[in-house]
């Protein structure tokens, strides 16, 4: 099973210097209304054909609107040998941390 990481873990191993490969599997127009600072997005139907873009030397985490489809993509990509974790809660989670912490979009 894929393990998860919480937005404020990731957001602290970033600031902290960490290269991490956040990919969204969110379709294209769910990316347009808000996107993901520096994230690569390739769309879950997508994902199997385009897994050669994910980098494998470093840790992936995968991000969707609430984390149902990332982690679907985290476990194929875990089975096929990346370190992938999921972004718990996906985009809804990381927008209500983020005006928690008071950082804004």
């Amino acid at each position: 099973m894929t393990t998860e990481i919480a937005p404020d873990q990731f957001r602290s191993r970033i600031a902290a210097g960490e290269e991490i490969f956040l990919l969204d599997v969110r379709e294209p127009h769910e990316v347009a209304q808000w996107a993901f600072p520096d994230a690569v997005n390739i769309p879950l139907g997508q994902l199997s054909a385009r897994a050669d873009e994910v980098p494998t030397d470093r840790p992936v985490v995968v991000a969707c609107h609430s984390g149902v489809r990332s982690a679907a993509a985290a476990d194929e990509l875990n089975r096929r040998g990346w370190s992938a974790q999921n972004l718990a809660g996906g985009a809804v989670a990381w927008l209500a941390t983020e005006e928690e912490s008071g950082q804004g979009r």
